[in-house]
């Protein structure tokens, strides 16, 4: 008798397409894929912008990659769309349509390791709406938390934010003390760090929380300034500026982080429970940025001036020191060589939008 748990997700319950154990029932009915646990990896927030790098980047390493997402209209949802059809054209992507508050697809699945990157984002709509931030991403995370410890995984990633820091003095450190947040979507993450490390003691697995300072590249979120001033500029569209310039972010190419990802997936240290800054370490004022933008566009941005917008931090710098020695993290991308590869997959062939 083949099946052991009467579930259809995994080889050993149903009958499944080229069945690696030869079995005579398979190949006479097989209707399923077959999933390896030893090289599984579950992804939650898998149609989102980082989500489907690290997807992609796993599949491109041969693991089976299982995808949870529940398809949140934060920004349009095509674009999401768009993310899970590029996973799908992969034999060994499943993807599970499912909200990380109720799923139970780490039990179902039983992955080698957990990668959480779903989560609300947005310190702005935050403030308007802390409630939804608290449910998604402090009891979605907690839910997550619990299915491991059912499972026993044994390695937990989890995505934090440079938010947590708040008005730290420059530049970030993990060692620095946290005293205040500057918004719920910032509370949010610093206290699904306090649950991690909580986790990690009473159950003894290890929790990895990444720090992520700025992400942007292509198919990059549409409400982040990378993309939507090159957008604005190309198409001879205003963008707003918040304040004088001088406020300044550590924008950090994509595939910078998704090899820090992968790296604290592996964990080849065995670190228990830490946390990490993933950022370029390198700040760039907005002055300075908006003129990236316009080089990169070859045009002038028509800026509308704005006040500072109420949560909002001036400046974010990461020491990557402690990513560089236990991850071997090394971030490769300037800006300009950055925007030049978004623009020339967002732009050129006027692929930039919903």
């Amino acid at each position: 008798m083949l099946q052991d748990c009467n579930k259809e997700k995994c080889h050993h319950c149903f009958p499944v397409k080229d069945c690696s154990h030869g079995h005579e029932f398979c190949k006479e009915n097989g209707m399923f894929k077959e999933l390896d646990k030893k090289n599984c990896i579950l992804v939650t927030g898998c149609a989102g912008f980082i989500g489907s790098h690290v997807c992609e980047k796993l599949l491109q390493m041969d693991f089976n990659v299982v995808g949870v997402d529940n398809m949140d209209p934060y920004y349009d949802i095509k674009l999401k769309i768009n993310n899970i059809e590029i996973l799908q054209k992969y034999k060994a992507f499943t993807f599970l349509h499912e909200d990380i508050q109720t799923t139970n697809a780490i039990v179902d699945y039983s992955p080698q390791n957990v990668i959480h990157l779903a989560s609300m984002a947005g310190v702005r709509t935050s403030i308007k709406e802390p409630e939804k931030y608290v449910n998604v991403n402090i009891k979605g995370f907690i839910n997550i938390l619990e299915q491991c410890v059912k499972i026993n995984i044994t390695n937990l990633v989890y995505a934090s934010s440079s938010s947590v820091y708040g008005t730290n003095k420059l530049p970030f450190k993990e060692s620095d003390l946290i005293e205040s947040c500057n918004s719920p979507y910032a509370a949010s993450k610093r206290c699904m760090e306090v649950f991690a490390q909580t986790y990690s003691q009473l159950y003894n697995i290890n929790t990895l929380g990444l720090r992520f300072f700025t992400v942007y590249g292509p198919r990059g979120r549409p409400d982040m300034a990378p993309r939507k001033f090159l957008e604005a500029i190309q198409n001879d569209m205003e963008i707003e500026k918040y304040g004088d310039g001088n406020t300044s972010r550590d924008y950090t190419y994509i595939d910078d982080i998704v090899n820090g990802i992968i790296s604290a997936m592996k964990n080849k240290h065995n670190k228990k429970c830490e946390v990490y800054n993933l950022g370029n370490s390198i700040p760039i004022t907005l002055n300075a940025f908006i003129e990236t933008c316009e080089k990169v566009c070859g045009k002038k941005a028509n800026i509308i001036q704005k006040s500072i917008q109420l949560g909002d931090v001036p400046h974010t710098y990461a020491c990557i020191d402690k990513a560089k020695q236990d991850l071997d993290y090394n971030p490769q991308t300037t800006l300009e060589s950055g925007l030049l590869r978004c623009y020339d997959i967002n732009m050129k062939f006027k692929n930039i939008g919903p």
